[in-house]
């Protein structure tokens, strides 16, 4: 457990280490771009190499969005043809409805296709996006107003909403800016307000899911899929709660969302063990042998920095301390030294641990996961240049 004492005692990483570690990473998908220019790597790696595998899971817009960093870093043409490449199989994916029937549009289409518009003008990935983006709308529910995650659409086993879930709402504020129609955005304000009101507990801990009946609409419970049990910490869940939080402030404006922000982070910060990188789970601390899950900490980083753009200076600054130390944790323990013993770039994370509690069995366990790759280099890359959001 951290105090803020506690935690400003730990270093923040330097502006020369963000270069290194950022060049390191680059180089690491500059490595893999041949194997995975026509297939995604898995969403989890296996003794640290992930598998190849089709553009068939939520994850594979992670990898696409390396490759955009990458060229964003070294302007090197090569990341750009590689990932324009995928963008191809991103509108085929939509068109032949390939495992889309789920609501994480956005975590496939904003780091690939919305950010292919956005640095070239591409216009295979805003159709492609767009399709995405009206896919999404068929999971709202007027009662509830909330998007349904997972199975069936109505389906009364799976009528609730995960808090992951805010970061697929920019996909639809940015579909709202280029057609003009603001259907996307008053659908995609609707659910952050409905997430924020339930998934957040008193404490300022969150819920993983929120189930809502499906006759009347009204709050039934919040419960984990992947957390350790119904009443824990899951640690990816805080952290998308933080950067939901900075998300919901950015494009809702409202006060409430800095106070949740705020909330939701520090009790984020307070549950890290010593060395600052999390157990999957925040029922367990110093001295647990339980797995890491460093993909949450990038995560989390992300969202103070995100939010850093907000805030008073001081802070701002606060909250960018808070990610600087987080990220030198995360890049002493946990950036990948050698290329011959990974094909990834942060190591000690988990996709899914089973408990006695939860019904998801172990895979990606401190692995490789190609989000945390992602946020890991989406930090340093806020970090080192003035630069325009994915998401």
């Amino acid at each position: 457990m951290q105090t803020r004492e506690t935690f400003a005692a730990h270093p923040m990483i330097t502006d020369e280490e963000i270069c290194r570690a950022l060049n390191h990473a680059a180089e690491q998908v500059r490595r893999q771009l041949p194997e995975f220019y026509d297939c995604f790597p898995a969403a989890a790696s296996v003794d640290n190499f992930y598998p190849k595998t089709a553009n068939d899971d939520w994850t594979n817009g992670f990898w696409t969005g390396e490759i955009w960093l990458s060229y964003e870093l070294t302007k090197d043409n090569a990341f750009k043809e590689a990932a324009l490449h995928q963008v191809k199989d991103f509108k085929e994916r939509m068109i032949k409805r390939v495992v889309v029937d789920h609501h994480d549009m956005g975590f496939l289409y904003s780091p690939s296709c919305v950010a292919a518009y956005k640095l070239t003008g591409d216009e295979t990935g805003k159709e492609a996006a767009l399709m995405a983006a009206d896919n999404l709308l068929g999971r709202f529910h007027e009662k509830g107003e909330f998007f349904q995650a997972w199975g069936q659409v109505g389906d009364p086993d799976n009528y609730r909403l995960i808090i992951d879930c805010l970061l697929n709402m920019p996909l639809l504020f940015w579909a709202s800016e280029v057609t003009g129609d603001d259907k996307y955005k008053s659908h995609a304000l609707r659910h952050i307000r409905t997430s924020m009101k339930y998934v957040i507990r008193d404490d300022a801990s969150t819920y993983h899911t929120y189930f809502f009946d499906p006759r009347t609409g009204d709050p039934v419970k919040g419960v984990t899929a992947q957390g350790n049990r119904n009443g824990s910490i899951w640690a990816r869940g805080q952290s998308w709660g933080v950067y939901g939080s900075a998300i919901s402030y950015k494009y809702l404006k409202d006060p409430v969302y800095i106070e949740n922000f705020r909330r939701v982070t520090e009790c984020f910060l307070n549950h890290l063990p010593s060395d600052l990188v999390p157990y999957w789970d925040f029922d367990f601390d110093d001295g647990s042998d339980e797995p890491r899950d460093a993909s949450s900490a990038a995560i989390a980083a992300c969202g103070m920095l995100e939010m850093a753009k907000y805030l008073k200076p001081e802070e701002a600054e606060y909250y960018r301390g808070c990610a600087r130390r987080l990220l030198k944790a995360l890049t002493e323990r946990c950036l990948y030294r050698d290329g011959t013993q990974t094909n990834g770039i942060l190591l000690h994370s988990t996709y899914a641990k089973s408990s006695q509690w939860n019904t998801v069995s172990d895979g990606g366990v401190d692995e490789c996961c190609i989000w945390g790759d992602y946020f890991y280099m989406e930090a340093l890359v806020r970090l080192s240049m003035d630069w325009e959001t994915y998401w």
